[in-house]
């Protein structure tokens, strides 16, 4: 039951990070948004659940885990209301932050309870499993559900199906999750940390932005940088601080780290690509372009609890190795196969989601059985403070790729005319393009969508490459290390 409550709370997370995909073409035209609008919206909730994550965590082990997770349902299921019937791109970007506030407080009380409530060494390793293979899962069903759901409804209710199951979950926690205050914890360190990692986050997303400032953008990382600098400081003279930098030096520990931020970091970064390109470009309603994305999304779903048990026998190092070589193949078959039917492109969906799924257990159990069960906190902060850090980063620099390419390839014909806008987005052309004559209109088209494929496997190129170099390192860094299995 525990299990099963943490898991539920745990999926609505997951697929808020992505659920927006297949809603954002229509979104994006009922709210009148710009492409930087478009951009806020998929980052603002991953962006501030990052700053918060840590923070979070160890205030989980100071007040207690199951508190932080009651208050964090209560948030979050405030939040889903005001997204859902949100008017403008402003409100709904506001209330997207609101959301991340009220994840980052319960995501690392979902794994910490995990970690409290099963002592057994092969239960805590399946729980484990079924943990990562929520968090995939519900990340990579995300689009699907939102496709199915703008089938019959508007965008907006792909929020509104948070509140259910919100008020079914606060009424079962109280009389069966366990809870666990012990450990301290310091409001400065929070709100160092916090600004640390927003701003350098920050920083990523402007450098990698066509129209960035890199005034900015050096501000930004500059500022956090610094506070980050300050909080490491303080940390290391602290008797109990929120981060015991004493984990790093362990490579297992640190793999886990690098695998989580490049698992996340690749399965957004494919989601954002292909449910963008079946209905852009291929001109499927989100209702196909969900079920085009099943193969992957399955097999993300079904795999974690298959990992967790190969890890029992493998160890977490090995399982995330092969995993992540997995899904780098799986990705260069993407960019042979996106063309194709829906047989053509199975097998490297599949690949993608199960290597990507794999990957997401064997970092889970890494780094969580790497630390003392007293830091269960902490550890479950910095491993999801990696899978949000990946997440900006992946829809920054996916985000950024598609729009560069895009614009570079972006070319009409000399005694052609469309509007300026139509160079900055396929959104803004396929709207251009409903105002112009029918001949004219169909030729924008065909030009923008050869420009948004050029971006598209440019981007899942850069993609490949970034998860091929992370498996290299990760099965370089830890060939020496103990076998890390459920047992320890």
């Amino acid at each position: 039951m525990v299990l099963l409550i943490v898991s539920a709370a745990l999926f609505l997370i997951s697929i808020d990070v992505t659920v927006l995909y297949t809603a954002l073409p229509r979104l994006t035209h009922d709210l009148s948004a710009s492409n930087s609008d478009k951009l806020w919206i998929v980052n603002a909730y991953p962006l501030v659940m990052a700053g918060l994550l840590m923070s979070t965590g160890t205030l989980g082990d100071k007040i207690g885990h199951r508190r932080m997770f009651l208050y964090g349902l209560v948030v979050f299921g405030v939040a889903s209301v005001i997204a859902a019937f949100s008017p403008s791109s402003a409100i709904l970007i506001a209330s997207r932050a609101l959301l991340a506030v009220g994840a980052a407080m319960m995501m690392p009380a979902t794994l910490s309870i995990i970690r409290i409530t099963f002592t057994d060494s092969r239960d805590r390793g399946i729980a484990i499993g079924v943990w990562a293979a929520v968090a995939s899962g519900g990340a990579a069903f995300g689009p699907v559900i939102g496709g199915v759901l703008l089938e019959f409804f508007w965008w907006g209710s792909v929020f509104l199906i948070n509140v259910p199951v919100i008020i079914l979950v606060l009424l079962l926690t109280p009389r069966i999750v366990p809870d666990n205050p012990h450990r301290t914890w310091h409001f400065s360190g929070a709100i160092l940390v916090m600004i640390g990692l927003v701003g350098l986050i920050y920083a990523i997303k402007e450098v990698s932005k066509i129209d960035g400032s890199l005034v900015v953008a050096l501000i930004s990382g500059a500022i956090g940088a610094a506070f980050l600098f300050w909080f490491v400081r303080a940390q290391r003279s602290m008797a109990e601080p929120m981060v015991d930098f004493g984990l790093f030096p362990n490579p297992v520990f640190r793999g886990g780290a690098v695998a989580a931020v490049v698992a996340m970091l690749a399965m957004i970064s494919a989601l954002l690509v292909l449910t963008q390109r079946f209905q852009l470009v291929g001109g499927m309603s989100p209702f196909e372009a969900a079920l085009a994305l099943m193969p992957l999304s399955l097999a993300a779903l079904v795999i974690g609890p298959v990992a967790g048990l190969l890890s029992n026998t493998w160890g977490n190092v090995k399982v995330m190795w092969i995993s992540m070589l997995l899904a780098a193949v799986g990705l260069v078959g993407v960019v042979f196969t996106f063309e194709g039917d829906f047989l053509v492109r199975f097998v490297p969906l599949v690949a993608v989601g199960l290597g990507l799924g794999g990957v997401m257990t064997g970092a889970s159990g890494a780094i969580m059985l790497s630390a003392p069960a007293d830091k269960a906190g902490m550890a479950a902060s910095i491993e999801e403070v990696s899978y949000e850090f990946g997440s900006t980063i992946g829809v920054a620099l996916i985000g950024s790729m598609l729009s560069l390419f895009y614009a570079r390839s972006f070319v009409l014909p000399d005694d052609f005319t469309a509007p300026t806008a139509a160079r900055d987005s396929i959104d803004q052309a396929i709207i251009a393009a409903e105002t112009m004559e029918p001949e004219a209109g169909r030729q924008l088209l065909e030009i923008a969508r050869a420009a948004f494929d050029n971006g598209f496997v440019a981007a899942v190129w850069v993609v490949a490459a970034i998860v091929f170099v992370a498996t290299a390192y990760i099965a370089y860094s830890t060939r020496k290390a103990p076998k890390l299995t459920g047992s320890h």
